[in-house]
């Protein structure tokens, strides 16, 4: 399942990205934007193998509070659902 999962994420677009938090109701700032892409691609191995370290809450600063809090729901939603694969 992870070499699925690598290499989808090394092939993801920003473009993606912003597609997917759009579907979910997240209109991201280009800076917000940005550093979700660049948080993505460089953590996204280490949130895999250690899903219940991340402390989501870390990254408030980076976003609106409008946009965090659907973040963080988006997140709880997905995590929940799919914890028992990673």
């Amino acid at each position: 399942m992870f070499n699925i999962v690598d290499k989808y994420m090394r092939n993801l677009s920003i473009n993606e990205v912003d597609s997917f938090a759009k579907k979910k109701n997240v209109n991201l700032s280009p800076e917000e934007l940005e550093f979700t892409y660049s948080f993505i691609k460089k953590n996204y191995k280490e949130m895999l193998q250690n899903p219940k370290l991340f402390n989501i809450d870390r990254y408030k600063s980076k976003y609106t509070p409008e946009n965090f809090d659907k973040i963080k729901k988006v997140f709880t939603e997905y995590f929940s659902k799919y914890q028992r694969f990673l």
